[in-house]
């Protein structure tokens, strides 16, 4: 009897030593900077060795928005999508182009080929760790150009990773919801305004001042129109130089928990097609293969 009593009780630890296996992978943290070290191979594990780096900048947002308001959307979306499809996602980042509101109090503004360097450094770093499918979310207006040509730069040389610039199509019945729920018309709202207000209420209600929405003339001034096709550094301050585009004050947490809402279930699904693609790496590394030849 005591030998069967010890079996019974040798399979007990072990069952609950595997739910408690089940349970540690399950509770990884999605943070890179809060996992600790001998958690490293689960999370590359779960992860499909799939790391998520949200660009953010520092920057005015009008009279009544936070100057980190692009870096809490970063953030706070990615870990949100991580949650609903698991990767690691990299702490805090704040060094993008933003030359064009370098006047205002709050910018920071690292000079271009600091910033270059820096991602390409920071993207070294993510692999040489082991995430071999890096993720750039950028929630910056001003960062576009500048990563996809730093996305083409990735093959100038071989690389044992593959990097995946999120830029997501259009989405008509999006859009039709979207101009459903707003206050303001939708042409115009680009820095600041009602969708923008609207998310940094959902996600730093403490820090928006929407009293002081109206301190500031949010309205396009337009003053390079009689120069239509070109585009110039000044382009966008020269139609906005309050660096305030859409009317704030009618955001609401309403609108800003929608579109969060739904911004983040769409960047777990892209997620989800990152860890599954085997097409990109082989199709990077046969353009590298290439040009050794």
């Amino acid at each position: 009897m005591k030998g069967y009593q010890r079996v019974i009780t040798r399979l007990l630890c072990t069952v609950l030593f595997l739910f408690a296996l089940r349970g540690a992978a399950q509770n990884l943290p999605i943070r890179w900077d809060e996992l600790v070290a001998s958690d490293w191979k689960a999370a590359l594990e779960r992860s499909k060795g799939t790391c998520l780096l949200p660009i953010g900048v520092l920057e005015k947002h009008g009279p009544h928005v936070p100057v980190g308001a692009d870096l809490f959307s970063a953030q706070y979306r990615a870990r949100q999508a991580a949650e609903r499809e698991y990767v690691v996602v990299f702490p805090e980042y704040y060094f993008g182009q933003i030359y064009e509101a370098k006047y205002a109090p709050g910018t920071v503004a690292y000079p271009p080929k600091l910033i270059w360097d820096l991602l390409q450094a920071t993207l070294d770093e993510i692999a040489r760790n082991g995430f071999k499918k890096i993720v750039i979310y950028s929630t910056h207006g001003g960062n576009p150009h500048w990563l996809r040509y730093q996305m083409q730069s990735q093959l100038e040389k071989p690389r044992d990773y593959v990097v995946y610039l999120y830029d997501p199509k259009p989405d008509p019945e999006f859009t039709r919801e979207h101009l459903k729920r707003r206050k303001t018309p939708l042409q115009g709202d680009e820095h600041a305004g009602e969708r923008e207000t609207a998310t940094n209420i959902l996600m730093r209600p403490d820090l928006v001042k929407l009293e002081r929405a109206n301190d500031e003339d949010w309205r396009d001034q337009n003053r390079l129109a009689h120069l239509p096709d070109f585009w110039t550094g000044v382009s966008w301050y020269a139609r906005f130089p309050n660096h305030y585009a859409g009317d704030g004050s009618k955001a609401t947490l309403e609108l800003g928990s929608w579109w969060n809402d739904w911004q983040t279930q769409k960047l777990a699904e892209s997620l989800r097609k990152v860890k599954e693609d085997s097409a990109t790496p082989q199709v990077q590394e046969e353009n590298f293969q290439r040009q050794l030849k």
